[in-house]
Formats: C-alpha cells, structure tokens, sequence
C-alpha cells in the first residue's frame, strides 16, 4: 500500500510540473510528455532521490536560462524559442539518466551503481548549462578550449573561467542533493569530476564538430550527459 501511495504521490507531483512546464512555456508539448515519462522511469529506477536530482537540474537550468536574458537577446546569446525546451532537448539533457534507471529496474543489483551514474549525467548536464548559460553573462575573457586562443563569446567550444568555476558549482549542487539522500562520502568528489569532465568533453565537441556543423547541439549533450555518467561509475569502480 506504500509503495501504491508513493506512486501516486510522484504521478501527481510529475502531471503538476508537466502542467506548469507547459503552460510557462518552459517545454513545448511534446518535451512535456517525454519529460513526464522520462521523470517516472527515473523515480521507478531511483526513488524520490533521482526525481529529486531532475527537478534541480530542470530548476537550475531553467533559472540560469532566464537570468539577464534581456541582455543575452541583446548581445544575440538568448536560447531560441525564449528558451522553451523541445522533445529532444528533454531526452539529450536526460535520456541517459532514464537508461540508467532503466538498468536499476531489470538488475536490481545495479541499482547503487545506477543511482550514481543517474547523478553523474545531472552533474554534467547542470555543469554544461550553468557554465554557458551564465558563464556568457558574467565571463570576461573568452578562449577556444583546444587552443587556448582569445574566441568569440557564444561560440561552440568557447569557455571562460568563470563560466567554467559556475560549472563546478553546479556540479556540486548536484553531488550534494545525491549526498543528502544516499549519504556523504567519496561519491561528492567522484560527481564534481564526473560533471566537469562530461562539461569539458562538451565543449571540445562543440569546438570541432559541432562548429563544423557535423552532429547537433542535441548530440553534444547527450554525449556530455554519457560521460558524466561513465566517469562517476568509472571513480565508483576505481574506489
């Protein structure tokens, strides 16, 4: 009966964002239907701790998006569509997470290790969208990632310092709410790794294929996503 009443709690926790999301134009239709199921895979996988991860990620983003967007419009670095997010912006920011969780479900025995790799996708996502999305606000110098060299602001694989300790921050942002409900110890510094390196591997995508026009910005977060994800598991592995 717990477990039914759980259910139901989380059902209706995720029709009220889902409701919410689409009526602030935060999701277009169809990225809030995904983004329902998505979430419910990920809860039925990892509990109220992996929803929880989603709706920080989803909060921050959508906070960092919004922040100075009048200045961002003007300096033309605003995200298309006022920033409302599609279908397949909802499954490169968190498809990963649902695969892991999807994992959690067939092989229970996975399930610790899914939770973090859940975690880690978020750190880098978060990571990825703080250090962008924010980092074009407050950066002042702006530098290819390969090489170094003074770039344009706004381009794909260009990066700052401030941008990049944003990132950090929300790396641990997320670590910390995985902390809070699996308990503290070495997975905090296995997620701010694992959400700076699925950032860093980010950016060189946008650097070289990306700016080339050979994969989308869709690709590239699902693979910064896959990398936070593999890279937390990989330290678990290691530890």
């Amino acid at each position: 009966m717990t477990d039914t009443i759980h259910l139901a709690l989380v059902v209706a926790l995720l029709t009220s964002g889902m409701v919410y999301s689409a009526r602030s134009g935060k999701l277009t239709r169809a990225g809030m239907w995904l983004g329902g199921g998505l979430g419910l895979l990920i809860y039925l996988g990892n509990g109220f701790t992996g929803l929880s991860l989603l709706a920080l990620f989803f909060a921050l983003g959508s906070a960092a998006s919004a922040w100075k967007v009048r200045e961002k419009r003007q300096l033309g670095l605003a995200e298309a569509n006022k920033g409302q997010r599609t279908a397949g912006q909802v499954l490169a920011n968190a498809g990963v997470a649902a695969m892991a969780s999807l994992l959690a479900c067939l092989v229970p025995e996975y399930v610790q290790l899914a939770g973090l790799m859940v975690a880690g996708s978020f750190a880098a996502a978060t990571a990825d969208t703080l250090s962008s999305e924010l980092g074009n606000v407050y950066g002042r110098r702006f530098f290819n990632v390969l090489t170094g060299k003074p770039d344009v602001r706004g381009e794909n694989g260009v990066v700052s310092l401030e941008g990049t300790a944003l990132g950090v921050a929300g790396s641990a942002l997320v670590a910390g709410a995985y902390c809070v409900g699996f308990g503290w110890g070495p997975a905090f510094w296995w997620l701010l790794v694992a959400g700076t390196a699925g950032n860093l591997a980010d950016s060189v995508l946008g650097a070289t294929l990306e700016r080339r026009h050979l994969v989308s910005n869709n690709f590239v977060n699902s693979v910064n996503t896959l990398v936070g994800a593999l890279t937390a598991a990989g330290l678990a592995a290691l530890g």
